[in-house]
């Protein structure tokens, strides 16, 4: 039974926005030799996250966001957080911080149109994402 944990860095250049990391995460995944098993992709920040979603189109992304930024403006009347990036604290909650991806003959099973995403919720910043990879 494998257990490893690496890391991996993610630069975002805006203050909002969904970077595709799937190529990232293949690659961990391959240099690691793993084959079969779990692989968790954990975003240990709190005003960021991870998804699932497709990644074909940009234009999910910019929708994701979008709507994200209609249902929690940055400057919303009452937030109390005196670094103003409550809206992002939300954000990351809303969407989540970790991801289980089932690995099978050293490949991640994602749909057709499927990629990981690091969603970027204050930035610009460089941050880090963590991945476990179980099995063998």
């Amino acid at each position: 039974m494998l257990c490893r944990v690496l890391s991996l860095k993610v630069q975002s250049h805006r203050r909002q926005e969904l970077i595709d990391i799937t190529e990232e995460v293949r690659s961990v995944i391959r240099t690691s030799s793993f084959q079969h098993g779990l692989c968790t992709v954990y975003c240990p920040h709190t005003t960021a996250a991870v998804t699932v979603q497709e990644h074909a189109d940009p234009d999910v992304a910019h929708d994701i966001l979008l709507w994200l930024n209609s249902i929690v403006p940055k400057h919303m009347e009452g937030f109390r957080h005196s670094e103003g990036n409550s809206d992002a604290h939300i954000k990351s909650t809303l969407v989540g911080t970790s991801l289980t991806l089932i690995v099978q003959n050293g490949e991640i099973l994602l749909g057709t149109w499927q990629g990981i995403f690091f969603c970027e919720f204050d930035g610009p910043r460089q941050r880090t994402v963590k991945i476990q990879l179980l099995g063998e």
